[in-house]
């Protein structure tokens, strides 16, 4: 996984801040021990010393070495079984002054042996969640708020199908990809006419699978192909150097969601940036949403056959159908 930049930082201040109040609240503790059991405090002090006794005999290397350390040892349990005594006493558990730690395999570090620590991974997908909302368009994007019922319920004459009967299926579909991602077998095609709930569909993926730890690019057709040209011939090198950060995302991300295909404005760039996309997320097996208005006809006379191969033949279609909720929900 390549971590944007900007996010992780926003999560290793996430994570420092809350450092940060765990170091305070155990300060906090140990004052208010200190201050009600006084020989907790000679206690620690005694300890400290211990230590430092420690490193020193470690150093020096005695001729009595081990015997010291068996005292050292000793004097060390019996110092600790009576601080343990004495908070309890109080009322207190024994580790009530022990270092408050969020994050056992890191220890609030963030990195682990392995790497990036999945706590840290975690502030960081929040990060992401957090942006992506930023996105969404109605902030209420969620398989529990999708409205079956705004999809008649009465068989139309050409296929003899209720709409209903075929959005059960597509939102049965979706539901499954986002609670099986990434372990699905295919990408998606959301294709329909407008209002009839692609970008919802799409961004309640987007949301579920975000909130369970993933990274999501979620962006419409016109903006995420513009970043590809800004990249390449923005003569401002920060807006340059933030568009190759946001292609740098969408290439990388766990999931890439281009809404709205078809309504961006055909060019030889967007059509190589549309291809290099695509292309590039087939290849690293990296899983794909495309929603759009577009018929296998409008999208033939659009792209390239290269692009229009890889979508027909690596993305599992749900075709959207009914009366624009758009309309409905303003006649209501």
């Amino acid at each position: 996984m390549t971590y944007d930049g900007k996010l992780l930082a926003l999560a290793r201040t996430a994570l420092e801040t809350e450092r940060a109040q765990n170091q305070a609240e155990q300060q906090r503790r140990t004052a208010v021990i200190y201050s009600l059991i006084p020989e907790i405090e000679d206690i620690d002090r005694h300890l400290r010393a211990q230590m430092t006794e420690l490193v020193r005999l470690t150093l020096s290397k005695p001729h009595d070495l081990q015997t010291r350390l068996q005292d050292l040892e000793n004097r060390n349990l019996s110092l600790q079984m009576r601080r343990a005594e004495l908070l309890q006493e109080k009322g207190y558990p024994i580790d009530y002054l022990d270092e408050i730690i969020s994050c056992p395999k890191c220890k609030d570090t963030g990195y682990d042996g392995a790497g990036v620590c999945d706590c840290l991974k975690k502030r960081y997908n929040r990060e992401l969640t957090r942006e992506l909302s930023s996105l969404l368009r109605n902030g209420d994007e969620s398989f529990e708020n999708f409205d079956l019922s705004l999809y008649p319920d009465t068989p139309e004459t050409e296929t003899g199908i209720a709409p209903r009967k075929v959005m059960e299926a597509v939102f049965a579909g979706c539901k499954k990809f986002a609670d099986n991602f990434p372990e699905v077998s295919s990408n998606l095609l959301l294709r329909g006419s407008t209002g009839l709930g692609k970008t919802y569909l799409s961004a309640c993926i987007a949301r579920s699978v975000a909130e369970r730890g993933y990274s999501v690019c979620y962006d419409t057709a016109t903006a995420a192909l513009e970043a590809f040209e800004r990249q390449k011939f923005s003569r401002d090198p920060e807006d340059a150097e933030a568009a190759s950060v946001r292609v740098q995302r969408m290439l990388s991300c766990d999931l890439m969601i281009l809404d709205d295909l078809g309504t961006e404005m055909v060019t030889p760039m967007s059509t190589s940036a549309l291809y290099t996309l695509i292309n590039s997320r087939l290849n690293n097996k990296q899983r794909m949403i495309i929603s759009t208005n577009c018929s296998d006809e409008d999208l033939e006379r659009r792209y390239t056959p290269q692009i229009c191969s890889r979508i027909k033949g690596e993305f599992l279609e749900l075709p959207f159908c009914g009366t624009d909720i758009r309309q409905l929900k303003r006649k209501k």
